[in-house]
């Protein structure tokens, strides 16, 4: 997959592509559907299969002071979205500049002057242009005007008749629902980061820690889950089990939000090495011990319980 950051000049063998629009943040179930529907049109009218984005997440050029809320950043949805199959990812960068386009100038100047796009393709909630004024009504009377096709694809469902959306896989997580956030995305919910150096407790007490920051990620709740760990071998990700905390590490008066992971049967060096941790179930919530003795019987039964959660199909 080929990633593009400007619209002007994009190379012949790109332009007239078919266009999935829309922010992706999660690549859930329903964000899958949209794309999909752009690779039906791409290969049945042999079009480059093309999806465009917006980074950073214009929540946070408007609401720069609310807490973290990314799914997945950039490098991860990139990742997701290459999975899929994809031809090329146009990622626009969104500031209060690019904000003040109007709805009809994102349609003229981007998608047909820019990206000559034979057909676009949209979820039904996505908006977009100056006061949110652009709709999949506004692109569908655009295009028989400007010569591209339109499919407005509806909203997707489960089995219970709710709808997949970023909303309700970040209100997963926050309830300390894993699961039901993976029912969302069709996958386990990631947390990816460079390990950093902590101080090193762990391992005096005989659970070493592969420590990432959460920095812009949601954050789920507090506490302890049951975890796989990705590891980057040559191309290829080596998966371990293993048990992690995520909190402000009560016992020792810690303030930021960290990720601690605990690999099963694992003794090599993670150092500033990306790490990904999926989480895969819910233990129990965070709280603060008495000290180190009962710190560490507690975390002898948390491994206990995540190696038996892990060991279930």
């Amino acid at each position: 997959m080929r990633i593009f950051r400007h619209f002007d000049a994009l190379p012949d063998d790109i332009r007239g592509a078919t266009v999935a629009i829309g922010n992706f943040d999660g690549v859930h179930r329903g964000h899958k559907a949209v794309i999909a529907e752009a690779g039906r049109f791409a290969q049945d009218t042999g079009r480059p299969w093309t999806v465009l984005t917006f980074e950073p997440h214009p929540r946070l050029v408007f609401k720069p002071d609310q807490p973290p809320f990314r799914l997945t950043p950039f490098r991860i949805k990139a990742r997701h979205i290459q999975a899929l199959g994809v031809d090329a990812l146009l990622t626009l960068h969104f500031d209060k500049a690019f904000s003040q386009r109007s709805a009809e100038d994102f349609i003229c100047e981007i998608l047909v002057r820019g990206l000559g796009a034979s057909h676009v393709v949209c979820g039904y909630d996505f908006v977009f242009g100056h006061g949110r004024r652009g709709n999949s009504e506004m692109l569908l009377h655009m295009g028989q005007r400007e010569g591209y096709g339109f499919t407005c694809v509806p909203a997707v469902r489960d089995g219970q008749g709710e709808i997949f959306s970023s909303t309700r896989v970040r209100d997963c997580l926050a309830a300390g629902d894993p699961l039901g956030a993976a029912h969302v995305l069709g996958r386990h919910f990631e947390i990816e980061g460079r390990v950093e150096h902590g101080d090193q407790r762990g391992r005096t007490i005989g659970f070493p820690t592969a420590n990432v920051a959460m920095g812009e990620y949601t954050r789920p709740r507090l506490g302890v889950y049951a975890i796989r760990a990705g590891i980057d071998r040559g191309g290829e990700t080596h998966w371990i089990d293993g048990v992690a905390n995520i909190g402000n590490r009560p016992t020792f008066d810690g303030q930021s939000t960290l990720l601690e992971a605990h690999l099963f049967d694992f003794d090599g060096d993670l150092y500033g090495r990306h790490l990904r941790v999926a989480l895969v179930d819910f233990i129990r919530p965070e709280k603060r011990f008495d000290g180190l003795d009962s710190l560490k019987a507690q975390i002898a039964r948390d491994g206990d319980t995540a190696r038996r959660i892990l060991s279930q199909p």
